[in-house]
């Protein structure tokens, strides 16, 4: 099974901490995040492990090589997935790492600061072959919420503080969708990568860059080119 550790963060709501090391080694009951998320991959079976790096990335590689053979080929092993000319965001540090990820398998996205009891084999096991993601989400407070449909599938994301709702659904029912929280681990398709390309290094900057119609986004010319693609 294959997995992606988000480690290149720069981790400011950990600072003063993450001001000397990156987020990714910040000690919990005796031993770096980075550390408790290795170990709960390794005995969920996953044995092709990538792990992205920017802030204090020599950090995050020194502590690796120290413990795990690090390999440059895809495959089973342990990969570094190098962000230190520019932290890619979310999309963007999937799609750098997609030489590692890629292949005929879904693969895991691990936020690194996430501890979690999560049945890692169960979320395999539970994940569509014809979807792009599934997402582990909660019913928990947050500000900001996933919306899905009574299908559970993905329609928005909205702040309820600030009252910002991002659709590619001009007619969506606020009050119909079910808001859950996510909680920095999914699953993903290889089939996503097709959808990435010609986005650019950072999909942020790729957002501003491309005009939309009213009623338009990024997520609606995704599912478009899903829908063609199928």
């Amino acid at each position: 099974m294959k997995a992606m550790i988000f480690a290149a963060g720069l981790g400011t709501r950990l600072k003063p901490l993450t001001d000397t090391m990156p987020k990714a080694l910040v000690p919990v009951a005796g031993k770096p995040l980075l550390q408790h998320v290795m170990d709960r991959l390794g005995a969920a079976g996953v044995d092709d492990t990538t792990v992205n790096v920017h802030h204090f990335a020599e950090q995050i590689i020194d502590y690796l090589s120290a413990r795990y053979t690090l390999s440059d080929r895809p495959g089973p092993g342990v990969h570094i997935s190098d962000e230190r000319d520019m932290l890619r965001e979310t999309g963007g540090g999937i799609a750098h790492a997609r030489p590692f990820l890629d292949g005929n398998e879904p693969f895991l996205v691990h936020n690194v600061d996430i501890l979690s009891n999560l049945d890692i084999r169960a979320l395999f096991a539970a994940h569509r072959s014809d979807s792009l993601a599934t997402l582990v989400v909660s019913e928990r407070e947050s500000s900001r919420y996933l919306l899905f449909d009574g299908d559970m599938r993905l329609v928005g994301w909205t702040n309820v503080k600030t009252g910002e709702v991002r659709t590619p659904f001009g007619n969506l029912d606020l009050q119909s969708c079910r808001k859950l929280a996510f909680s920095g681990i999914h699953l993903m398709s290889p089939s996503v990568f097709p959808l990435m390309e010609g986005r650019g290094e950072r999909f942020p900057d790729w957002l501003r860059k491309t005009p939309y119609r009213k009623g338009e986004s990024a997520m609606s010319e995704a599912l478009k080119e899903r829908k063609e693609m199928d």
